[in-house]
């Protein structure tokens, strides 16, 4: 599904921020990413959605090589990846409805489709109702909600989840952990990022430590390991 073969990515200014990185995630998987802040997790994520390009090494994403895609089939292999971010990301003028199509009508989806996709995604994130709100009328975790459901609409195999729930309280966030969990229930591969503590210890899930660029731990049913 996922699958790193020494990869490296070094910027002009001659920081490193992945060093030799090698690993392999399986489909239906959910890792947890941790680590510093500035250990690498970001440039890891990335790579895999193809913000970035690996300096040095590989990297396949269902099949693709990620690093060597030519510019025309990049929007074609970013179907496969959702990416939800700390900060939602949500169009502000936009309504929930919209803001879920709109990430289907880039892809020229077809209307009809849309139609029946995008009330089915709300239903899932437990949004239905709010279809026809503005984010600014909505809760960070709805709106965190939204972006999950913007993310999963066009049934991608991999969703990237960059601190998802960075910006929510206890208590939302342990409800977009459930709704994720049921997402990779469903057979999504997920690659969380984050901080939280918590969370990583009690859903006990994969876990990947990065530290100065360097995988240094990689433990099924793996614990947080840092106290900052």
């Amino acid at each position: 599904m996922i699958e790193m073969q020494d990869v490296w990515k070094t910027y002009q200014d001659g920081s490193h921020a992945l060093r030799g990185i090698s690993v392999c995630i399986e489909k239906d998987e959910f890792v947890y990413l941790v680590g510093p802040s500035g250990a690498g997790k970001s440039t890891f994520m990335k790579i895999i959605y193809r913000e970035e390009v690996p300096t040095k090494g590989q990297i396949f994403v269902s099949g693709f090589n990620i690093g060597k895609l030519k510019h025309r089939k990049i929007p074609f292999v970013r179907r496969n990846i959702g990416v939800v971010f700390q900060d939602f990301r949500l169009l502000p003028k936009l309504t929930a409805y919209e803001n879920v199509a709109f990430a289907m009508e880039v892809i020229e989806a077809p209307k009809k489709v849309i139609k029946r996709r995008v009330p089915e995604v709300l239903e899932l994130v437990g949004l239905k109702h709010k279809a026809a709100s503005l984010p600014a009328q909505l809760s960070g975790g709805e709106q965190q909600r939204i972006a999950i459901a913007r993310a999963i609409v066009n049934n991608p195999s991999v969703i990237v989840a960059d601190e998802p729930t960075g910006n929510l309280d206890p208590e939302t966030s342990w409800g977009i952990m459930k709704l994720l969990e049921e997402i990779n229930f469903r057979g999504t591969t997920i690659v969380m990022a984050t901080h939280n503590k918590d969370i990583v210890n009690s859903m006990r899930k994969r876990v990947i430590a990065i530290e100065h660029g360097h995988i240094v731990r990689d433990e099924a049913r793996g614990e947080y390991g840092y106290d900052f």
